[in-house]
């Protein structure tokens, strides 16, 4: 008998075998990070990279958060014309691709470490947008440097995490405001 893929699962199948789950930060993450923007820039054509970072809460210390490195890629705006060569680069370093129809591209997601008994030890997320779409990189560097607003966070997702443990997109979407208000905050003052 074949086992299923994880493309053939429903959303709430999914959402049953990678629920919401929260640790405490761990040191060695901005490492795991590191190791991966390696194997990642060794991957994907150099002409199509701006920037890398690690993003989310992960890449916050102190900061309590689900165990998935998140990073975002910038690419040039005229890479939607090499757009299949960076899904197989991404493809060949174990990232599922996961084709998402509601967002306007190039916002692109890859995830790693998903696997059909579920999560593995090592869990990414790979955010790959044009140049200049980078809300995230300015909403994370906030959290770094305003540890009030990074506890009330850390308090709002300890909260969301135990009334949507199933539901990954009411979970993101319920952190919507707090993280939308920040990063217009986090724009105005860093504007780099």
């Amino acid at each position: 008998m074949n086992r299923p893929s994880l493309k053939d699962m429903s959303n709430e199948e999914l959402w049953q075998l990678f629920p919401i789950i929260l640790c405490q930060h761990d040191d060695n993450w901005p490492n795991l990070y590191l190791k991966e923007k390696e194997k990642i820039l060794n991957n994907i054509d150099q002409e199509l990279f701006v920037r890398i970072d690690h993003i989310g809460s992960t890449a916050v210390k102190g900061l309590i958060a689900k165990p998935t490195i998140d990073i975002l890629l910038q690419i040039k705006p005229l890479t939607e014309l090499s757009r299949g060569k960076l899904i197989r680069s991404l493809e060949d370093i174990d990232y599922i691709y996961q084709y998402q129809p509601q967002r306007q591209e190039p916002k692109m997601m890859f995830m790693k470490g998903y696997t059909i008994n579920g999560f593995a030890s090592e869990v990414y997320h790979l955010h790959v947008r044009y140049q200049g779409d980078d809300d995230e990189r300015y909403f994370c560097r906030y959290l770094v440097e305003h540890p009030v607003i990074a506890n009330e966070y850390k308090d709002l997702k300890i909260r969301l995490a135990k009334k949507f443990e199933h539901d990954r997109d009411a979970y993101t979407k319920a952190k919507t405001t707090f993280i939308s208000h920040y990063t217009k905050i986090a724009k105005k003052l860093y504007q780099d």
